[in-house]
């Protein structure tokens, strides 16, 4: 039985922890933290839950290192990154939600981020946690950066072609769509009924925090610096991230050809599922699941292709992603817990 602790439970990233875990017989969540709701029954904040009778409690992340396997932070950015000691590591494993451990220079996580890393200490040590790309390294890691819901989608979405050269990574533009779970459960004048429904809108032109994230993974993967434009948009729907990017084609390519090296890199990954050329992807076809899916369209005229991707932000893009690492550091099949169905209609 894995002992579960998950700190900051009440959040929409940390309750569809909740939701994921507690359909399975093999985890036990020790800890429901949260800030706003210390002495309240969990399932009396969120109802879809009412078999669990559990209370929630503080943020003592040093207490529940004593008794989890394993502890979850879906928090705000800065918390973790407080609160790690090499003490809490050396007693259990931690996998966070948070920006803390994403970018590996910590002058541009301050730059982007402004606030001061209290931990710089640890950013080499964590792993990005990115199963597809670095399924060795999070299999015996102690602390994992689980990647963000654009950074996933877009990530993903881009790879094969970044890493067989296909595309000009001096073109990249990506235009990304998500629904207003992606905002966090806070209130926010922006996120309110009246400010999203029946509306669209670019947020974070030029400076969104997901950029230097998407760029450096890039990087890695295209083995030179990679720059590109990215653009979110705030949709009126619950869940649901929708990513369209464009680049310049390197070389004469068919669709064959390109679909080939799509196949090539995704054929053995269980939650990664590639569409027929022009088959665009949808945000419903992946709902309440942890599987992505990717498309795309070879442009001639342009001589650009367009790559598709789409996936829940909640579950592939946070909760389920976080569990699909568990699943790994624990020596489990990477899809325990993580078969469910796309939800439709």
């Amino acid at each position: 039985m894995i002992k579960v602790g998950i700190i900051g439970a009440t959040g929409y990233a940390g309750a569809e922890l909740v939701r994921l875990l507690l359909q399975r017989d093999d985890v036990e969540i020790v800890w429901y933290g949260s800030r706003s709701y210390v002495g309240q029954d969990f399932a009396s904040i969120y109802r879809n839950v009412a078999c669990s009778a559990e209370k929630c409690k503080d943020d003592d992340v040093a207490q529940l290192a004593e008794i989890a396997d394993v502890i979850f932070t879906a928090t705000p950015q800065g918390f973790c990154a407080a609160q790690m000691t090499e003490d809490i590591l050396s007693r259990t494993k931690v996998i966070d939600l948070s920006a803390d451990y994403w970018i590996k220079n910590v002058d541009i996580y301050e730059q982007w981020y402004q606030i001061k890393h209290p931990t710089p200490q640890f950013i080499q040590e964590a792993v990005y946690g990115l199963p597809e790309i670095n399924r060795e390294a999070i299999k015996p890691a102690r602390l994992i950066a689980i990647p963000g819901c654009y950074p996933t989608c877009s990530f993903l979405t881009l790879y094969p072609l970044v890493k067989e050269g296909l595309i000009d990574t001096d073109t990249i533009i990506i235009d990304a769509k998500s629904g207003t779970s992606g905002a966090g459960r806070g209130a926010k004048l922006g996120s309110l009924f009246c400010e999203v429904n029946e509306s669209m809108k670019a947020y974070g032109v030029g400076n969104h925090r997901h950029t230097p994230e998407i760029e450096e993974q890039l990087t890695y993967a295209a083995g030179k610096p990679v720059t590109i434009s990215f653009t979110p948009h705030l949709v009126p729907m619950n869940r649901g991230i929708l990513v369209t990017a464009y680049a310049t084609v390197t070389k004469p390519v068919t669709s064959e050809q390109i679909k080939a090296v799509y196949d090539h890199y995704y054929q053995k990954e269980y939650f990664v599922r590639v569409l027929p050329e022009g088959t665009p992807p949808e945000t419903r076809w992946v709902e309440g699941s942890n599987f992505i899916d990717v498309g795309f369209k070879l442009d001639p005229r342009t001589n650009r292709i367009i790559m598709m991707g789409a996936l829940d932000n909640m579950v592939k893009g946070a909760a389920g992603q976080a569990m699909q690492n568990m699943n790994l550091m624990f020596g489990l099949p990477e899809n325990t817990g993580l078969k469910q169905i796309p939800m439709f209609p």
